[in-house]
């Protein structure tokens, strides 16, 4: 029970990594807000909100309620997001900018309201869900790559800004995750097949990692055995980088 009495915010947590990571919260003695644009998938046990991340009066209000239910965030996981698979040539400006706008701007707007609680506690922890295509270049991945490399720049000066606030910011890195994301894309590749096994060819270990496996890896993050980490990138990719 190393979360028993923590407060928690995930959002993107109605599918995915952060449904596993609600409900990893919930089973050790956490209590949850859990955010999503869709509600439906988010575990039971948790206060569930409707919000959009990129937007600052969505985020206002979801904080109103977390303080209202929880009496404020002792723990902050950035984890909704959403890709792209196109270039720079084949980008347009509209799907450049929404990417960012959730991946970047909703990771900003919901440190910066969790902030104030923690810097008043002197004390506070934030793990962001970044990725590997932050860390290196992806073949059509570059609104995408280039807003997970902004991720992980953003947790590192969060974590020099505020290190001796009492307050530790990490992120966790995943290759490629069996996500609900990752199916809608091969839902619309003319052979999934082909496609999956390029997706499972990334990783030297030869399969996609499973949702359940990034969320522990962030669970750790966020408990006290990582009590002196902070600006760090935990890789969970299967061997992508080693490669």
């Amino acid at each position: 029970m190393r979360f028993s009495s923590r407060r928690i915010l995930v959002t993107g947590a109605g599918s995915g990594i952060g449904k596993e990571l609600a409900s990893m919260f919930l089973a050790e003695g956490g209590r949850v807000v859990a955010v999503d644009l869709d509600t439906g998938g988010i575990p039971s046990g948790a206060v569930a909100v409707k919000a959009d991340i990129s937007n600052e009066n969505d985020v206002r209000a979801v904080f109103a309620v977390a303080e209202e239910e929880l009496g404020g965030i002792d723990i902050l996981c950035n984890n909704a997001g959403i890709g792209s698979t196109t270039s720079v040539l084949d980008s347009s400006v509209e799907e450049w900018d929404r990417v960012f706008a959730v991946n970047v701007r909703g990771t900003f707007l919901c440190t910066k309201y969790a902030l104030p609680g923690m810097l008043e506690r002197r004390s506070g922890v934030i793990v962001n869900t970044a990725s590997v295509a932050g860390m290196i270049g992806l073949p059509d991945r570059a609104a995408y790559c280039a807003s997970k490399a902004a991720v992980i720049a953003l947790t590192k000066q969060v974590a020099v800004q505020w290190a001796g606030a009492g307050i530790r910011c990490n992120c966790v890195c995943p290759g490629t995750v069996d996500s609900p994301w990752v199916g809608r894309l091969l839902d619309g590749a003319d052979d999934p097949a082909a496609m999956r096994s390029q997706l499972v060819a990334r990783q030297p270990m030869g399969r996609l990692a499973e949702p359940w496996e990034v969320a522990k890896a962030a669970l750790y993050l966020a408990s006290d055995d990582a009590a002196f980490m902070t600006g760090a990138e935990l890789v969970i990719d299967g061997g992508i980088l080693a490669g």
